[in-house]
């Protein structure tokens, strides 16, 4: 039985590949490509005369039970994609799953991703993040997955195309206001290379009078905890002070605690919420 590498490719620098990654495209049997037009040129750059087939999404059902058979006979097959890691936003995760499903060894030799470079570049909080990827074209999973990351407090990050990015901004706008921090990243690791940080507000005004070229990684912040704190507290405010008490005296609280939490509900001292009930009683 064979094993399927899922190979790590160039974003855009072809000096950005590993030395373990070129030697497994040249040990293989078969490379499996995204494209196999833009493959060979980094193929040929190195000097590799590996066997080259297709596997994209149009053909990935077809070409992904053709590659399981040639594994299962015992070939090794490297995937790799236009440029970065196989699997991530891309058919690669399909292949993987079939040969997950047959028992057929995968393995991963890692190297360069847009998503983690745009990252790093960004300026934004790092230490804990969510990968969306490209948002979905179907109108009303679009706006699910708008509604699901309003109160997301992981930094964002998403791929866009240039086309699109103009719509996409405008909706992220609309869904987390137009205040949030961003990075707009494009041309990741080539000549003309380019982060633009602003506001989702300012990177609009900008890519209005400059659209952008290429594939873009676009970070955005997530939402403020004092942000959330604040929305919760102002929801407790339409309640009265003996409403809110009522409220988890109703839950089983004692009158000690049910004070104690009301307090913290609105950001107020217990000593505040005590004055203020003996005040009306």
């Amino acid at each position: 039985m064979g094993t399927l590498y899922l190979c790590a490719t160039p974003i855009g620098n072809l000096e950005d590949i590993t030395l373990r990654v070129l030697r497994v495209l040249k040990e293989v049997d078969l490379i499996a490509a995204e494209d196999t037009r833009n493959s060979m040129k980094l193929l040929n750059h190195y000097d590799i005369h590996t066997p080259i087939t297709s596997y994209h999404e149009h053909n990935k059902r077809k070409k992904g039970q053709i590659l399981v058979e040639k594994l299962l006979e015992g070939q090794d097959v490297a995937l790799i994609t236009d440029a970065g890691t196989p699997g991530i936003s891309d058919p690669g995760e399909d292949l993987a799953v079939l040969c997950h499903e047959q028992g057929i060894p995968v393995t991963a030799l890692p190297g360069a991703a847009a998503c983690v470079t745009g990252l790093t570049l960004s300026g934004l909080p790092s230490r804990r993040f969510v990968f969306e990827g490209f948002l979905p074209m179907d109108t009303k999973e679009r706006k699910l997955c708008l509604d699901r990351v309003k109160e997301e407090t992981r930094t964002l990050v998403f791929y866009e195309a240039p086309h699109r990015l103009q719509r996409t901004l405008e909706e992220l706008r609309q869904a987390l206001g137009g205040e949030r921090k961003a990075a707009l990243c494009r041309e990741l690791t080539k000549l003309h290379e380019t982060v633009n940080r602003a506001t989702l507000e300012g990177l609009i005004e900008q890519m209005a009078s400059q659209p952008p070229r290429g594939e873009c990684v676009l970070v955005v912040e997530g939402k403020d905890y004092r942000e959330i704190q604040k929305e919760e507290q102002e929801k407790w405010e339409e309640f009265t002070l003996e409403e809110h008490m009522a409220y988890y005296e109703s839950q089983g609280y004692t009158k000690k605690d049910a004070m104690k939490q009301v307090a913290k509900d609105r950001g107020v001292g217990k000593r505040d919420v005590y004055q203020k009930l003996c005040v009306k009683e």
